[in-house]
């Protein structure tokens, strides 16, 4: 179906999932609210939340300390009514204290032991893990083994994690020292990296006289777990016209040095670039542009969700080489470019399908 405006698409899509949409809707202008409730700004880091939420990814959040980093995410879960569970990442900090262990437990009436499973912090719906760089590699990997596979393995027994799971690592970006930076492969497996910046004047204003008068403020559940997990499916019901799949296709292949889609050699991004990004972020381009889409009440991936994700999704995909970080050269700068250099055509954002089309197809 094509349409030369937003407006003039009738969705005329199932019953269930019009309803699945519309509720989705609702539900995150209602999570906005209860978490203004407590929360003062922080609009655009509450919303990529979301959508990795519904898009099933997982989050780096970056930040210096005392931006209410963890506050954020554990009324978040409560909004969700999701299991929260806090990890603080220390050097000494073994794998077995984030999945849980094995101990032996004696039966009082019979006398027999016996090995029961103890489970660890891992096991929860949404996981904030602190300072994941503080803590050293083969601690990390216990962290994404579950990230990558919903699962843990201890004494070679798998234990699946509860649905949905939800990572959130937050890292400080002002002291290294002492710590152990997660690889670029390993950041990989993360959907978004979010930078949680400082608060405006009047923003800090507010938050300095909410936090010095009067009670704490609560929130109320606005979902439950089997409504995400039903969303959840519905967000990769979301159809995707071929043309902006192949606008996220360009933007991710543009930004590999040696790619023939890439910059011409005299442009700064392909003299800046040392690797580009691999095929996951095009994946996670698509699925948090139709979990952004649904959100804004829309039946249909555009490419207007593409662009508005596109530095989460490759900040953390895109390294960029001495002489770029000499001349002031940052990841999200490159990404402008690289967005400028790769402009969305009018025939695709005017480019309208519903969930209609594509189960009749």
């Amino acid at each position: 179906m094509n349409s030369s405006s937003e407006s003039d698409v009738s969705p005329g899509l199932p019953s269930d999932d019009v309803a699945a949409v519309d509720r989705l809707k609702d539900a995150y202008e209602r999570i906005r609210a209860e978490l203004s409730r407590v929360i003062v700004g922080q609009d655009e880091v509450i919303e990529q939340l979301l959508i990795a939420l519904f898009a099933g990814g997982h989050c780096i959040l970056e930040g210096v300390p005392g931006l209410a980093k963890t506050l954020m995410v554990s009324t978040l879960a409560r909004c969700l009514d999701l299991t929260f569970s806090r990890i603080q990442f220390t050097p000494d900090l073994m794998p077995s204290d984030i999945t849980g262990t094995e101990m032996i437990q004696e039966d009082r009436a019979t006398g027999t032991r016996s090995l029961k499973f103890i489970q660890g912090p891992v096991f929860a719906h949404v996981v904030l893990a602190d300072e994941i760089n503080r803590t050293p590699p083969k601690t990390q990997a216990a962290l994404l083994e579950s990230m990558q596979e919903k699962q843990v393995t201890v004494a070679g027994n798998r234990h699946v994690l509860d649905p949905p799971f939800f990572v959130l690592a937050t890292q400080n970006p002002i002291e290294q020292e002492g710590t152990y930076p997660l690889p670029e492969a390993q950041q990989d497996r993360f959907m978004f990296k979010i930078f949680v910046r400082y608060p405006s004047y009047d923003e800090e204003y507010q938050i300095a006289e909410r936090t010095t008068t009067g009670p704490e403020s609560t929130v109320e559940r606005v979902l439950d777990r089997p409504t995400i997990l039903l969303l959840q499916q519905t967000v990769r019901r979301v159809p995707a016209a071929r043309a902006v799949v192949e606008q996220a296709l360009d933007l991710v292949r543009a930004t590999r040095p040696q790619a023939s889609e890439s910059p011409p050699s005299g442009d700064s991004i392909h003299r800046m670039l040392t690797w580009g990004a691999g095929p996951r972020a095009v994946q996670f381009l698509i699925l948090a542009g139709k979990a952004r889409a649904i959100l804004h009440g829309r039946y249909h991936l555009a490419v207007e969700d593409i662009r508005a994700v596109a530095k989460p999704v490759l900040r953390h995909r895109l390294i960029v080489n001495y002489s770029a970080e000499a001349e002031g050269w940052t990841t999200d700068r490159l990404i402008d470019r690289l967005l400028d250099n790769i402009p969305p055509h009018d025939s695709i954002l005017n480019r309208h399908e519903s969930f209609k089309d594509v189960l009749a197809s």
